[in-house]
């Protein structure tokens, strides 16, 4: 198994870059850029099971998770700009 583990980790960085890439956009909609809190404590929650982790591959995609995660931070603040210029539909407040 350790002579995939290169290829589960760059599979897996696909996969969370498009999920914190939805989770960017959805949480700015849902919640403004306050969201970006959730995104701090899930990059020192990654990094930190990456350094607690004992084997490579868990300790790989727990790294790329949470460095990931801590990039979405300044994402998500960009995001609530990009709505401003009309790029994506603002929340419209409920009645």
């Amino acid at each position: 198994m350790e002579q995939f583990s290169g290829i589960i980790a760059g599979f897996s960085l696909f996969v969370i870059i498009y999920i914190s890439q939805w989770a960017c956009i959805k949480g700015e909609y849902y919640f403004t850029k306050k969201f970006w809190i959730f995104f701090l404590f899930t990059g020192i929650a990654g990094i930190a099971v990456s350094l607690l982790s004992g084997n490579i591959t868990v300790s790989s995609i727990a790294s790329i998770s949470g460095f990931v995660s801590l990039w979405g931070i300044g994402e998500t603040i960009m995001q609530e700009k990009r709505v401003q210029k009309g790029w994506f539909p603002k929340r419209q407040k409920k009645k």
